[in-house]
């Protein structure tokens, strides 16, 4: 019997914008993702016998098989040819709902973790592929980082590195789930903005003021642009929608002026973070 633990990093999406459809009704993406250092903590323990099984402490977290993390474990169990009883144990700080590839981070770690614990039996792009099946932002939950995206988020390609910069993301008590986001989009949709080189462009200097989301654009809701203007008030210098959102974010050059915008969304969950490769620690207030 072993026991692995690791660390499931949030996403937000600097840019994102939907380019068109593929036959089997997926949209295709562009989208820069960035890996923040807001995150899960995912345990794997593995022991003889043949079985999944999930167990998180927040209720609005499924713990069968709608669970990414648990079609994770089945495809990778499959692709390498094991049987094992697989325990999963999901501890959450990542908001759901929110736009921010939680349950896409669980998965992602749980075949990382599956993968140690089994002796590296499967090759990166293997465990890739296996993360396109489950779902479009696993693929990039698997690498993290800065990275463009494209078609439905398994097509990863290097892009300029976000450094210096201090995230304040801000989810409130609302909701948009992914595909209710979609269909919205289905009905309305809005044209592509193609502004993603200009932005690449700008990504080495002072990209915050070039951030794109198309869902931004297609909800048209005041509480969230509300929530962006905010942001700008407290001294972000660009705030956008991440995902499908709920979850805004601001870009700051000063951590402490972030934690003190932090307090003026006392309804709201935030967290204060960095890129997650700089691996600075995080400041969480969670709303119950």
């Amino acid at each position: 019997m072993s026991t692995l633990k690791a660390l499931a990093f949030a996403k937000l999406n600097l840019w994102l914008d939907i380019t068109g459809r593929r036959e089997d009704g997926y949209h295709l993406l562009e989208t820069v993702m960035q890996s923040i250092s807001l995150a899960d903590v995912v345990s794997v323990e593995i022991s003889g016998g043949s079985g999944i099984s999930i167990s998180c402490g927040r209720e609005d977290v499924p713990t069968d098989r709608r669970n990414t993390a648990y079609r994770a474990a089945e495809l990778f169990l499959q692709a390498a040819g094991k049987s094992a009883q697989v325990d999963i144990s999901i501890k959450k700080h990542i908001p759901s709902g929110a736009g921010m590839g939680g349950g896409s981070a669980d998965a992602a770690a749980v075949l990382r973790l599956l993968n140690s614990g089994f002796g590296f039996p499967l090759g990166e792009n293997a465990l890739l592929d296996i993360a396109a099946q489950v779902g479009a932002d696993v693929p990039f939950c698997l690498v993290g980082g800065t990275k463009l995206c494209r078609g439905i988020g398994e097509q990863l390609s290097e892009f300029p590195e976000v450094r210096g910069m201090t995230f304040l993301v801000v989810k409130p008590e609302f909701s948009c789930p992914t595909g209710e986001a979609y269909k919205r989009y289905d009905e309305s949709p809005v044209r592509a903005c193609g502004g993603l080189e200009e932005f690449r462009q700008s990504a080495a200097g002072n990209f915050f003021g070039a951030m794109y989301n198309v869902f931004q654009t297609l909800y048209a809701d005041d509480r969230t642009d509300r929530l962006c203007g905010k942001l700008r008030e407290c001294g972000a210098q660009g705030a956008i929608l991440t995902g499908s959102g709920s979850a805004v974010f601001g870009v700051f050059s000063d951590r402490t002026q972030a934690e003190q915008a932090a307090a003026e969304f006392p309804d709201c969950f935030t967290a204060v973070c960095s890129p997650e490769q700089e691996g600075v620690s995080i400041t969480v207030r969670e709303v119950l």
